[in-house]
């Protein structure tokens, strides 16, 4: 008798959601998100791949960080989360579930486009965990603006210092303590690949943490770190709700994908989990691409 779990068809195994507008302030919350998301919370199985690993994911509080969060710890690893003081709700519950998987769970607040908490992240996380060998650089800054004219400087600056400044500051903290066999990963987009004109600030930072993966992961091949990245594509998360896509544009959400919907957050955390784990080895600066079947090149 086959499994229903393990043969699923990819089209209705989640519902094609059609979120009606709505608005959340920045950074926005998944407890307040309509429709809720799946982020694994209830279905996510692990199987011992990360036993032992100590994890810091940015990010980590709601969406595809929480997906992440909640399989590392799945699979076996202690986890520190790194979030906006905005998003504790969200936090606490991550932690609520990481710790009710039998894993430790530490959670750091604050601003990551600020420099000194990036340096100061690390040095934290890394006593609470006892170490770091895994580093999945998640978080990121959304905000649609429709015409160029109207995308100020200040709104490029604060994309780029969240987006990848952070990944580069967080990065270079996290090296020196990471021994042979640790892993970074980092989250770019589809819109790395495929530009949207209202996305051009989050869009350009997307194509930059390309190519950072590209090149810090043959930069650290022979120290035995590895550096890949994930491209998720349209993923239902509360990014979306708080000025992250124009309000009229949410109920088709990820309707034109070749799978006809959205993708949910706990979609994405097997592409990080192989990505960390052992089993992809011979893997150094790719980027997976989890998107629902856009062609990407």
């Amino acid at each position: 008798m086959t499994d229903q779990l393990t043969f699923q068809n990819p089209v209705t195994r989640f519902p094609s959601v059609t979120p009606p507008k709505q608005h959340q302030p920045e950074p926005g919350l998944d407890r307040d998100l309509e429709p809720q998301t799946d982020r694994g919370q209830h279905s996510y199985r692990g199987t011992g791949r990360l036993e032992g690993r100590k994890a810091l994911i940015t990010g980590a509080d709601s969406g595809i960080g929480a997906a992440v969060a909640i399989a590392f710890a799945r699979e076996g690893a202690d986890v520190a989360l790194s979030y906006l003081p905005d998003e504790e709700p969200d936090a606490q519950e991550i932690k609520s579930i990481i710790e009710a998987s039998g894993r430790r769970a530490f959670l750091f607040p604050g601003d990551l486009s600020d420099s000194a908490f990036c340096t100061q992240l690390v040095a934290d996380a890394v006593a609470a965990l006892g170490g770091l060998d895994a580093l999945v650089n998640n978080a990121g800054r959304q905000i649609a603006v429709e015409r160029f004219e109207d995308l100020s400087e200040d709104q490029w600056a604060h994309t780029f210092e969240t987006n990848i400044h952070a990944i580069y500051r967080v990065s270079h903290a996290a090296v020196p303590h990471m021994p042979a066999g640790s892993t970074i990963v980092n989250s770019t987009s589809i819109q790395a690949y495929q530009p949207s004109p209202h996305l051009l600030d989050y869009a350009s930072t997307k194509a930059a943490i390309n190519n950072f993966t590209k090149g810090l992961g043959q930069a650290l091949a022979q120290q035995g770190i590895r550096v890949n990245g994930v491209a998720p594509g349209p993923i239902w998360t509360p990014l979306q709700v708080s000025d992250g896509q124009p309000k009229d544009a949410l109920p088709e959400f990820g309707k034109d994908t070749p799978l006809g919907r959205a993708g949910q957050p706990t979609e994405l955390a097997p592409a990080y989990v192989f990505l960390t784990s052992p089993e992809s080895s011979y893997v150094i600066g790719e980027t997976l691409n989890v998107n629902g079947g856009t062609p990407s090149p």
